[in-house]
């Protein structure tokens, strides 16, 4: 008998996690608005209710919180958090986000546009690091564009859904990548390469789709006016993406990024250096929500796998784990289910990440695919929530001129991604294929 199944835990150790889960859902519904409630406070009354229920003197919990909060993976995800705030912020100052959009719209034909969204969407995500900054920099253009050009807008803000995804999944810098090569221990480069094994054969087909539906689309040109921007200003993504993946230290990279950036702010007057020090406490200050959470979420993780909270669910899912194929593809349900209660994929991450490695380690799967697959399902679902931030951008772009279901539908990328996730999973040929070219 393995391990797992000799700990059966307990499970009403689970109450506070459960009790985090349904404040952050419940308060969600209730208010209409998912992310109203900040995250930290709801994971605070969960903490909260594990004092009230657990049997151990306080001590002992305070104990047991603070060694949680202070693991070194979580402090060295937390730290990366502010780097790639700063990062973010300090290139966005420069006028780089500008600059990736209008060098994109200024070389798109009308009836590209739907692919020239994706490839921009794309693009800039992974360069910033989050979907939601490149659906907010790019949504409202994307609406004009259609509106202006009778291109269809139900596809553009499938392609802006899709390519938006892409980025955050792939991302050096993203919540998710951190979140998910952290948990897991291993490194963010490796991670990257098996992701990139699954996630762009899916983006060439949805590529393809999109350029078979521009050849064959009937679309009055219009002209776009033409804007101007510095080339300079788009460097420092492009250098943060290169020294990622040729496996640059991601503290020096973005630091590097970082300081790349503010040169080029500095010199080209976007700033003085009073200015660029408070764009990096900027930066740092617009991790802050999702510092505290990982902080005090690892925290109340420890807490509860004290009480036997984590092996009572490591239990029941071991129970229904019957090989390795069935064991990644519990984890990406485990992730799945909870991005579908919390509706934010990094949250779902951090929550589950411990559980997949404890499976992970059991089945001896390959860290770097069980952080790739992690990772991909949180985005793939949180892609496709109508109360996920995403989506409600994305609608709230299109003022009423868009329905959920005609995005969704129009999402081609993410179903390419599930499609390819799920062969990388259970296709023996997959694996025998990247061991080709990578040490899986």
């Amino acid at each position: 008998m393995t391990n797992l199944l000799k700990k059966k835990g307990n499970a009403f150790a689970l109450i506070p996690l459960l009790i985090f889960i349904f404040i952050f859902l419940g308060a969600g519904i209730w208010l209409d608005d998912f992310y109203a409630l900040p995250a930290p406070i709801a994971v605070v009354i969960g903490i909260i209710s594990a004092f009230l229920l657990f049997k151990s003197s306080s001590d002992e919990k305070v104990t047991t919180l603070i060694a949680g909060c202070g693991e070194s993976k979580i402090m060295t995800m937390c730290l990366i958090y502010l780097l790639a705030g700063a990062f973010a912020v300090v290139s966005k100052a420069t006028g780089g986000v500008d600059a990736v959009v209008s060098l994109g719209i200024n070389t798109i034909d009308v009836a590209y546009f739907p692919l020239g969204i994706f490839l921009i969407a794309a693009f800039l995500s992974t360069a910033t690091g989050t979907s939601v900054g490149a659906i907010v920099a790019i949504g409202p253009i994307a609406v004009n564009l259609a509106n202006s050009s009778g291109a269809s807008l139900p596809l553009i803000a499938g392609a802006l859904l899709g390519g938006s995804m892409l980025g955050d999944n792939l991302s050096m810098i993203s919540d998710t990548t951190i979140a998910a090569t952290q948990s897991l221990g291993c490194k963010l480069k490796d991670k990257f390469k098996i992701n990139l094994f699954i996630a762009f054969p899916a983006a060439i087909i949805t590529i393809l789709v999109f350029f078979y539906l521009g050849l064959n689309s009937d679309i009055t040109a219009v002209a776009i006016p033409k804007t101007n921007f510095e080339w300079i200003t788009i460097v420092p993504y492009v250098l943060v993406i290169v020294l990622a993946l040729v496996g640059v230290n991601v503290f020096s990279t973005l630091i590097i990024g970082t300081l790349l950036a503010g040169l080029i702010g500095y010199f080209g007057n976007h700033f003085t250096l009073m200015e660029f020090a408070q764009k990096i406490y900027e930066g740092f200050t617009s991790m802050t929500e999702i510092f505290l959470l990982s902080m005090l979420t690892g925290g109340l993780a420890a807490m509860v796998d004290k009480a036997g909270g984590i092996d009572y669910l490591l239990y029941q899912i071991k129970k229904r784990i019957k090989s390795k194929k069935s064991a990644q593809a519990g984890i990406g349900a485990l992730v799945g289910f909870t991005n579908v209660a919390i509706a934010n994929n990094t949250v779902s991450i951090v929550i589950t990440g411990g559980i997949a490695k404890e499976i992970s380690d059991e089945y001896d799967l390959s860290p770097k695919k069980t952080a790739a697959i992690l990772d991909i399902f949180s985005c793939v679902v949180q892609g496709v929530l109508p109360y996920g931030a995403q989506v409600l951008l994305i609608l709230s772009f299109a003022n009423g001129k868009l329905d959920f279901m005609d995005l969704i539908t129009n999402a081609w990328y993410h179903l390419f991604l599930f499609i390819f996730t799920l062969v990388a999973i259970y296709s023996s040929f997959w694996d025998k294929m990247v061991k080709r070219f990578l040490d899986l």
